[in-house]
Formats: C-alpha cells, sequence, structure tokens
C-alpha cells in the first residue's frame, strides 16, 4: 500500500467513475483499475462495487476513503513543512472565493500579491461558501475569502474590510431620480430580485428584506450576479449588489441607476479564513494585508 494507491482510491470516490477519476489522476484508466486490485488484494477485501451504471465504495471502502484523506492531507502538510523551510514564500497556496467577490475583488489585489511573493504560487478556486467551507476543512483548500459569519470551529479568521450593497434600479424606476443616499424604507415596497439557494449574497439580501419589509420577488431566481445585473437593466425589477461589483472594471450600464443607502447602509464583512493548524501560519497573515489593501477609494465612493 502506497500514498498514490490512496490517491487513486480517493479519486475513485469523488468521481463515482474510473475514467474521470484517471484522469483526474493524469493516469490512463487500465493503470488506475489496476492499482485497486492491487490494493484491494493486499487488504483481502472489496471496497469498490463495480456495475455498468455507476460505482459505490462498499462499506470498508468508505471507511479507508476516509482515513486515506487524512493520510494524504497530512503528506502534503510534510511536503509544505518541508517547502516552507527551504523557502517561506514559496510554494503553493490554494485559495477558495465565492462567486459574488471573486472577479470583483481579483483584480485589484492579485497584481500586488505576485509582485510582494514572486516565487509563490497563487491557485485560485471559485466556489460558492458551503464548497469553500468543506474544501477549507478538508484540506483541499489552505485558506478562503468568505463574508462573515461562518463556522469558526479550528479556524482562524482576519477581517479584510467591509463592503457595502447598493440598490440597482432600472433608469425609469421611480427611485433612479433619488439622487443622494436613500433609507433602506424605501425598499419596503419592493420585491427584491435574488440569486438562487447556495449563495451567501442571497442570506445576505433576505436579512436586507428582513430589516426593510421588503420581500423576494417570486418566481424568479438568478444563478449569478451577472444574471440580476441584465434582469434590473431589462426593467425587470430591482436588486441588492455588492460595492466592488459596480466599481471599475466594472463598466456602468446607461440602463441602471445605483443608488447608495444612508447610514447605517446594508454591508457584509469580508474575511480571510484558514485552519489553525495551517503550515501557513506565518504566510498568511501578510496575505491578509495584501487582500485588504484595497485601491484608495474604491469602497464607498459611489
Amino acid at each position: 500500500m502506497n500514498l498514490r494507491d490512496l490517491a487513486y482510491l480517493v479519486a475513485v470516490a469523488d468521481h463515482r467513475h474510473f475514467g474521470r477519476a484517471a484522469e483526474a489522476c493524469f493516469v490512463s484508466q487500465p493503470t488506475l483499475s489496476t492499482q485497486i486490485k492491487k490494493l484491494e488484494t493486499e487488504l483481502g477485501v472489496s471496497l469498490v462495487e463495480r456495475n455498468p451504471r455507476h460505482i459505490l465504495l462498499t462499506p470498508a471502502g468508505d471507511q479507508v476513503v476516509a482515513r486515506a484523506r487524512a493520510m494524504l492531507q497530512q503528506a502534503d502538510d510534510i511536503r509544505g513543512i518541508a517547502q516552507l523551510a527551504k523557502d517561506p514564500e514559496s510554494g503553493s497556496i490554494r485559495l477558495g472565493l465565492f462567486p459574488t467577490l471573486a472577479p470583483y475583488l481579483l483584480p485589484h489585489v492579485v497584481p500586488a500579491i505576485h509582485a510582494r511573493f514572486p516565487h509563490l504560487e497563487l491557485l485560485l478556486v471559485e466556489e460558492k461558501t458551503e464548497v469553500v467551507m468543506a474544501r477549507l476543512r478538508s484540506g483541499e483548500l489552505d485558506a478562503g475569502v468568505l463574508a462573515l459569519p461562518v463556522g469558526h470551529e479550528g479556524l482562524h479568521m482576519q477581517p479584510l474590510f467591509t463592503e457595502e450593497f447598493v440598490l440597482a434600479v432600472p433608469a425609469d424606476h421611480p427611485l433612479a431620480d433619488a439622487g443622494g443616499p436613500v433609507d433602506l424604507s424605501v425598499l419596503t415596497t419592493e420585491d427584491l430580485l435574488l440569486l438562487e439557494e447556495g449563495h451567501c449574497l442571497r442570506d445576505q439580501a433576505l436579512e436586507v428584506c428582513r430589516l426593510s419589509g421588503s420581500r423576494e420577488r417570486r418566481g424568479f431566481r438568478a444563478t449569478s450576479l451577472e444574471t440580476l445585473r441584465q434582469m434590473v437593466a431589462a426593467g425587470v425589477g430591482v436588486t441588492l449588489l455588492p460595492e466592488l461589483a459596480v466599481q471599475p472594471p466594472v463598466p456602468p450600464s446607461d440602463d441602471i441607476v445605483l443608488l447608495r443607502f444612508a447610514p447605517p447602509a446594508p454591508s457584509r464583512q469580508i474575511a480571510l479564513v484558514w485552519r489553525e493548524t495551517s503550515t501557513y501560519e506565518a504566510l498568511l497573515p501578510e496575505l491578509a494585508t495584501m487582500l485588504s489593501a484595497l485601491p484608495a477609494g474604491l469602497l464607498g465612493t459611489r
């Protein structure tokens, strides 16, 4: 038994398909199948149920995979410790971000991070918050940029910045001529366009709905922030947009009017989150500082 064979088994558990597992491991399917068969022979027990339609793990396979994940993570930690000992600012950091933040934050911070850490490989993963949290806890990610609150047991959180929400209305909407900041109470008579389940922005917007007395527009749930933006431009309704999502390099739209809220404006707090046992414990606080170093005037300027 070796780590390679355990990695093959974990890949089969993740993909439930020998071909896709082999692709993920960069080996041929016969090679992967042969090694798993050898592992089963060595252990004297079947780990995988094979049938033409799908792949299932046996009860023993489930237990072995759970322990194999931990072993593979520990092996990665050992490699990380060795790499950091040789060069604390080299290696790879796997960073997870959620979709309503990643494309609007990264252009402002990645160039400076690359300049400060030229030998550090920053591997960026964009997923919904619950996926980022799961991968962070399992060791598949080293850190995550998330909106608070999140479950904190065993995790360290370093706040980065507070991002306000702005109200996006069609250009012909009665509120479009409001001019200055609007009170949250203007939402009382509005039905907000929201994202589908699983997006943290949806939960944040629903909290604003609760505070303002507004409701979600029934019969519509967007899959992306850009869909929400286009629906507002088309005059379908109004929505809340995170502040970074309306700043350059995002182009303005002649069909949308953006309105800031009067204090206290609805907002979300963004933080860098990592495991307390991370091998990058010494490096991540500085990375957090760089992630929070947004260009002057980027937040709170509209």
